[in-house]
């Protein structure tokens, strides 16, 4: 493309292709890339010719169905330009999903003709609607024995409860099916050429003028409820036109207020290039997505975001590749523009950078660019961030989402299985790191391990499993461990002197005072220090290094060895002396202190509890329940929609292992769930026994 074409933002369309495994998104992203001009052959997925799918590179990806190596690639159809983003379909990578969908400003809901409406349809379906994404559908795989778009739509109606309507119908199905008849101007699309590249336009079939009749007519009543206009003319009688059933159709897709259903077989090279055509008609353009941003000056108060090259650039980093060249940068443009050699702003670190080189994608070839503008997706090299930064240009302080990332609930013990494969292990890491914020990595001093901690047993799964193949690092995973706390219920005194009388000079340091239940601070703070010594019997420069001892002794609690929070330390009073009082000795005393009151306060152990929302079709409730409450769940809501049960529980993350085996056994696999972190709460009395046994018996087998 020529980029001295004028940049009109109306002409442009952000889409994504959303769908349960297996429905043919890779299948139907090849052939948007060879019909938008991308690719100059198609090659099929499990093709004879062994080449693959150019949006597939990576093995983790032909399983999982969808391309990780091409997080957006741009087509030209007529005179409107595409942008195809893919996105990720696991709600346990929140922070990925919710980034995808955010640049999506439209999708293609891609469902099988055969299968219809599956379990992960269902879920795709669940966070489109949370983002407010408007959708078109597209009844794939017509040429599959038993394909049947019409009891797909039904099905859309019926269980995703979209007002779905038909604005297409099938010209012949199985083996029959050619094309399809276009019920808004009322001809025949008919696929020709060895790749499918003709679309002949002719007359509708005479055998099908009646059911193209009878679907025009429901697409019209489905209208006129949504479009003042068509419904005039639908009370008259009279005929709409062709640009006023569009428009209505438009209208009522941005709105999320329909669903058009369009259909064909992109493996038979039909009804693709309708598809394209509808995208550009029906889905919305950037400058019609309401977007906003937190402005960080006024404590992150929502503004709203324009389209407008004029402005201060806003852009959002929401997808990082590693390529031979370095770090790829994804980025959306929401306002303003980039242009190659400007200094621009990362809102995490507040540091300026320079753009070195900006480039746009086009599969897994690039071409170098000076200037994008909003609206538009472009990948930046040579600039070090993480995703789901935000970039601005000088004169805005902005960010495209909160600041505020989630702590870690759950962690594992993971060591390389082969010495020789230790370089890939730190570098995955590393790259995990910077791509996912809610993924954690540290060591732990005393056991020397490499502890990995993340949001969910199924996330912190998958890394393990991309380190196996991208990395080609086999990894030893030990027992998942809880994210314990550590905290005390009631006031107790100390009194300790600290005293070592050897040759040379001593060390000696005394301190009073008092330890007690901290309330729960605005700052989020554990841990407060407060000094009440009056007339000098400690020294002022000693005090600090009482609250550094006792600080340093919350990192480890004595009862089963994880931090402690929650406590209030009060100075009152101690002593010195001349010769043998240190800053050592003073820090020595607040650490034994501490360990020596502590039992006294009551000591408590705190478990995380996670909110869970399980949904199961109604005649499972019953068992899902059942499951809830033996894993020590509380329930706080149940409510029912379209057939289906959604229980609102909190439960301990400690009796969550192992249940999403559970829920799928229980309900034939048609049960999903998703939990993130609630609070903490005290653990019932006998699970704290035990948990400090094992820690005692940890304790003792090391000393020996």
């Amino acid at each position: 493309m020529n980029m001295s074409k004028k940049w009109n933002i109306d002409m442009v369309r952000n889409i994504g292709i959303s769908a349960h495994i297996d429905s043919g998104k890779t299948t139907t992203s090849e052939r948007i890339l060879f019909y938008g001009g991308r690719i100059h052959a198609i090659h099929e997925v499990r093709g004879k010719d062994g080449v693959g799918a150019t949006m597939d590179s990576m093995d983790l990806e032909r399983e999982k169905g969808i391309t990780i190596q091409s997080a957006a690639t741009q087509v030209h159809w007529k005179d409107y330009t595409i942008n195809l983003i893919d996105t990720p379909g696991h709600v346990d990578f929140t922070v990925e999903v919710e980034r995808s969908l955010r640049v999506l400003d439209g999708a293609v809901l891609l469902l099988c003709g055969v299968a219809g409406v599956q379990s992960q349809s269902i879920t795709v379906d669940r966070q489109m609607k949370r983002y407010g994404v408007p959708r078109l559908a597209f009844v794939n795989k017509l040429d599959r024995q038993g394909a049947n778009p019409y009891r797909v739509a039904d099905a859309l109606v019926e269980k995703l409860r979209l007002n779905a309507v038909m604005i297409q119908i099938p010209v012949g199905l199985e083996d029959q099916h050619r094309g399809n008849v276009d019920l808004v101007d009322m001809k025949a699309y008919i696929n020709e050429g060895e790749s499918g590249e003709t679309v002949k336009v002719t007359d509708i079939p005479p055998d099908l003028v009646e059911t193209a009749q009878k679907y025009r007519q429901i697409m019209i009543g489905k209208l006129a409820d949504i479009d003042p206009t068509i419904e005039e003319k639908f009370l008259m009688e009279e005929e709409p036109t062709n640009d006023e059933i569009r428009a209505a159709i438009r209208k009522g897709t941005i709105s999320l207020k329909l669903v058009p259903v369009l259909c064909g077989s992109a493996y038979k090279n039909k009804g693709v290039q309708r598809l394209m055509d509808a995208v550009t008609y029906y889905l919305p353009s950037p400058a019609e997505k309401k977007e906003h941003a937190l402005d960080l000056n006024k404590g992150e108060e929502k503004f709203e975001l324009f389209p407008d090259p004029k402005k201060p650039t806003v852009a959002l980093a929401f997808k990082l590749a590693e390529t031979p060249f370095g770090q790829l940068t994804y980025m959306r443009v929401y306002q303003g523009q980039l242009a190659k050699g400007a200094f621009i702003t990362n809102q995490t670190n507040k540091k300026a950078v320079k753009i070195p080189r900006l480039v746009r994608m086009h599969s897994d070839k690039m071409e170098d660019i000076d200037t994008a503008y909003a609206g538009d997706i472009v990948a930046l090299f040579g600039i070090d961030c993480a995703s789901g930064d935000t970039f601005c240009s000088e004169d805005i302080n902005a960010s495209m989402q909160s600041m505020h990332v989630p702590d870690a609930v759950i962690s594992l013990a993971v060591a390389p299985k082969d010495k020789t494969a230790a370089n890939n292990f730190s570098k995955a890491l590393q790259k995990f790191r910077k791509e996912d914020p809610t993924f954690r990595v540290h060591r732990d001093e005393e056991s020397n391990e490499t502890i990995i901690s993340g949001m969910g047993e199924l996330h912190l799964e998958i890394y393990v499993e991309r380190m196996k193949r991208e990395f080609n690092c086999e990894v030893i995973v030990g027992q998942p461990q809880v994210a314990y706390r550590e905290t005390i219920s009631q006031a107790a005194d100390y009194d300790y002197t600290h005293k070592k009388q050897t040759g040379g000079s001593g060390q000696y340091a005394k301190i009073v005072g008092k330890i007690q239940p901290l309330a729960p601070q605005e700052d989020g703070s554990v841990f407060k220090f407060s000094n009440e010594v009056v007339g000098g019997r400690i020294p002022k420069e000693f005090i600090p290094a009482v609250e550094e001892g006792f600080k340093e002794q919350t990192v480890k609690g004595p009862l089963i060895g994880f931090p402690i929070v929650g406590v209030e330390v009060v100075l009152e009073d101690g002593a010195y002396h001349d010769v043998d009082s240190s800053y050592m000795a003073f820090k020595i005393a607040g650490m034994a202190a501490l360990r020596e009151v502590y039992a006294a306060a009551k000591p408590t152990v705190l478990e995380p509890i996670m909110k869970l929302e399980t949904v199961v079709p109604d005649e499972y409730q019953g068992s899902a329940v059942g499951q809830i409450n033996q894993r020590r769940g509380t329930i706080v809501g149940t409510t029912a929609f379209d057939g289906n049960c959604v229980i609102e529980a909190e439960v301990p993350l400690t009796e969550m292992f192992g249940y999403s085996t559970d829920l799928r056994s229980a309900t034939k696999g048609k049960g999903e769930f998703s939990m993130e972190f609630a609070k903490y709460l005290p653990v019932p009395r006998n699970i704290q026994e035990e948990l400090a046994k094992k820690y005692q018996a940890k304790r003792a087998a090391e000393q020996k």
